[in-house]
């Protein structure tokens, strides 16, 4: 276990290493945007790091929008401006993993939304989605069985219904993190997975019968405990 956390703190160390070269070069070259970076090969014998450790960093920095790769093409400065690419680089630096915590928090925030966007702008399969989704969950729970992840594939229903894209892409991002730790953290009770269901299934309706701010509303009242639950100390 030590091993692993070592090696990942030093992987992460020679990331921010290779993210803040790439900035450097970026201002000592004054590159502008739309402008062309070193290819890997040339920045990993500049760096004296490894092409993957360079495909990492840059893939990161393509997350945050600060590059982007072209195939056949290379690797262009993003239309950021010095200054705010600065800046987001040294945001990036400090970020740290997210614990369980702000995970639960950010998830909180993102389904009120999605709850109420998926109310308003949800159709007919959109609906059979969630409806599978509760179902299955239902199942599980009925049987005994853990049913974390269909706890969640049913909120990730919800957030494609929302029909938003991005609300869309920040729950897949963090739902690995949070399946991982749900288990660690005992978040879940036979009592709490039952209660899910009477609580999944009034959002659903809400949904289904196209009210947002009753869907919002039940939304936050299915967090309730969780929140409650996360918070009481447990985590920390």
């Amino acid at each position: 276990m030590k091993l692993k956390v070592i090696a990942k703190n030093d992987n992460q160390e020679v990331l921010n290493d290779i993210i803040s070269k790439i900035r450097d070069l970026i201002n000592y070259k004054n590159l502008e945007p739309g402008e062309k970076l070193p290819s890997e090969r040339m920045l990993s014998e500049k760096f004296d790091v490894s092409r993957s450790s360079i495909r990492e960093a840059i893939q990161k920095l393509e997350f945050y929008g600060l590059l982007k790769s072209i195939p056949q093409s290379g690797t262009f400065v993003a239309n950021i401006g010095t200054i705010g690419m600065n800046g987001m680089i040294d945001g990036i630096l400090s970020l740290k993993d997210p614990d369980f915590k702000s995970l639960v928090q950010t998830r909180i925030l993102l389904e009120l939304e999605t709850a109420r966007l998926a109310a308003t702008t949800r159709n007919k399969k959109d609906l059979e989605q969630i409806k599978e989704a509760l179902d299955a969950f239902n199942e599980k729970v009925l049987k005994g069985e853990d049913a974390v992840q269909e706890d969640l594939l049913f909120h990730l229903a919800i957030a494609q219904a929302s029909g938003n894209s991005t609300l869309n892409s920040l729950m897949l991002i963090i739902t690995p993190e949070i399946i991982t730790n749900f288990e660690k953290y005992h978040v879940c009770d036979k009592n709490q997975a039952f209660l899910g269901i009477q609580e999944h299934t009034n959002i659903y309706e809400a949904i289904k019968n196209k009210k947002p701010q009753v869907a919002k509303q039940k939304m936050k009242d299915h967090f309730k405990m969780l929140y409650q639950y996360c918070y009481s100390g447990k985590e920390e």
